[in-house]
């Protein structure tokens, strides 16, 4: 006898590492029910091109470069995770208009960079690499390294997330004035720590050591560039232990060579390695081979932390860390969850209800939902919206940029009003001319409930097939569509009629067993007294 159970065997979800990382985190993947782990490192485009549509999830270091094709040849793909900060080399925006959840781990190798970071600033005070040298070649000229003390010096932090603050810690335990610079960081934030927070002009005059610790993007590619260097204080010096191409090499090396910036100490470099780089030539830098996450601390912690993201994504779709999703506490989430799924099938309501074009959508909040971020709300409403209307996959992490696309203008409401309901989402899709609505609860905080289609009252599961009519208040509606229900051995198994006060139509909610054959449905829609009949698969 076949075993009974074998047609819900669920296929392995299938991860492939592309960089090594510790052992750790390959045996907490491999330990995972149901994920299989392949670690296949050195694939360059082409190769990973030709293998990558096998695989649910990518997990990659700085080396392997998820590009665009990449990211188009992974039909699978559902997660990508970067065992690190810096995710400049993954297309973030490719694999977010493909709905490819990207994660990374900011803070898991903090304390590592920011360690390194304050190494090459006692490096550069005191002369180390230099010094070192000398004595190897046998001499002893002491003199020559004349150092400064970093006590009562300045320091200018550019980039105040984890690990600048690290930094401005440790620099205040040497006593020394912190200012720093983050157009995203609030300035009682930056007081908190017992820096100074300071606009970047102010930051670079006043500096004694300036250290990078921003990401890289458009807006700061090239931050440091021959004009900012001329606005460095004269003998000041640079930490840079974020990402090479936040400095203009050229315009450092300019202003190291002409004596107007003392030192530099660099860990990252435009081009890595910097093979023929003037800057090799300079004896004021110190250089070391992108090491700033290499300890072995640091090495555990990053790919621990992966290959948890990623589990977890694969397991139960939590990405509350997600670099393409919004930054959302945790507690708002679980609260929203519920009402994300709500939202997700009001939105394939209102799909069906309004086939055409749509210019605007309103999503609106009320009662005691109104306290919770409403983000994650509207991407499951975006979701249902698009998702039978676009050929490519909508979920929560493209469902905006989608819409975008398509000129819809997003509006979210809230409101304390209860409407009627401890808690009540409402989505109304506008286009030119027409407006429709639909809202729904949840009863018990879990079980999802339509209740109203514009001014039309129901209660009805919004799951399932289900028959939406619009028609005249009159008897023999309801007895000639179940006469076609039963004449194709089609089941009810709910039904809802709603009217709206001082209307002369009614509307009806009919879930069935199975969807009408399309010839069916213009049999229903020929009922005289049927102005409208829709088939709806939520």
């Amino acid at each position: 006898m076949a075993n009974s159970n074998s047609d819900h065997v669920v296929a392995a979800k299938r991860i492939l590492v592309a960089d090594p990382i510790h052992e750790q985190g390959r045996a907490f993947l491999a330990a995972r029910p149901g994920l299989t782990v392949d670690v296949v490192a050195g694939l360059d485009e082409s190769a990973l091109i030709h293998k990558i549509g096998d695989y649910d999830a990518l997990i990659v270091r700085s080396k392997t470069r998820v590009t665009a094709p990449v990211i188009a040849a992974g039909t699978r793909l559902k997660v990508i995770g970067r065992a690190g900060i810096g995710v400049d080399n993954i297309d973030v925006a490719a694999a977010t208009e493909r709905g490819i959840v990207v994660f990374n781990t900011p803070d898991a190798n903090a304390t590592t960079t920011a360690e390194l970071a304050l190494a090459h600033l006692l490096s550069l005070s005191r002369h180390l690499p230099q010094a070192d040298r000398s004595v190897r070649r046998g001499d002893w000229k002491p003199g020559d390294f004349v150092g400064t003390e970093l006590a009562g010096k300045t320091v200018g932090i550019i980039g105040f997330g984890t690990i600048g603050r690290i930094v401005a810690r440790r620099c205040l335990a040497f006593r020394m004035r912190v200012l720093a610079f983050d157009p995203y960081v609030v300035a009682d934030v930056i007081r908190e720590t017992g820096a100074e927070p300071a606009d970047l002009d102010k930051l670079l005059a006043s500096s004694d050591y300036v250290t990078l610790h921003c990401p890289l993007n458009d807006a700061t590619r090239n931050l440091l560039d021959a004009s900012r260097f001329n606005k460095m204080k004269p003998g000041a010096r640079l930490i840079n232990c974020a990402r090479g191409e936040l400095v203009d090499e050229t315009a450092l090396v300019e202003a190291l060579a002409s004596g107007h910036l003392a030192g530099a100490a660099l860990d990252v470099y435009a081009k890595e390695p910097p093979a023929n780089s003037p800057l090799l030539a300079l004896d004021n830098v110190v250089l070391t081979p992108h090491v700033g996450a290499s300890t072995k601390e640091a090495q555990q912690a990053v790919s621990v932390k992966i290959a948890e993201h990623v589990a977890a994504f694969l397991e139960t779709g939590a990405a509350q860390s997600a670099v393409n999703l919004p930054r959302i506490a945790s507690d708002q989430v679980i609260r929203a969850r519920p009402y994300q799924q709500l939202a997700l099938a009001l939105g394939r309501l209102l799909s069906a209800l309004m086939p055409g074009p749509i210019a605007e959508l309103e999503v609106a909040l009320f009662g005691r939902i109104a306290d919770v971020d409403p983000r994650p709300i509207t991407a499951g409403a975006l979701t249902g919206l698009l998702g039978k209307r676009l050929a490519m996959p909508v979920n929560e992490v493209n469902a905006t940029t989608l819409a975008q696309r398509q000129g819809i203008a997003v509006r979210e409401v809230r409101s304390q009003e209860a409407r009627g309901y401890l808690s009540l989402v409402e989505l109304r899709a506008k286009t030119g001319t027409e407006s429709i609505s639909v809202a729904g609860t949840l009863l018990g905080e879990s079980h999802p409930r339509l209740v109203c289609i514009d001014d039309y009252h129901v209660e009805a599961v919004p799951e399932g097939c289900l028959i939406f009519t619009r028609h005249d208040d009159r008897p023999g509606v309801v007895g000639a569509l179940g006469s076609i229900l039963g004449r194709e051995n089609i089941n009810i198994s709910r039904m809802q009629v709603g009217t709206a006060e001082g209307r002369p139509e009614a509307i009806a909610l009919v879930g069935v067993s199975a969807p009408l054959p399309p010839a069916a449905i213009e049999e229903v829609r020929a009922i005289p007294a049927v102005r409208q009949a829709i088939q709806i698969e939520l």
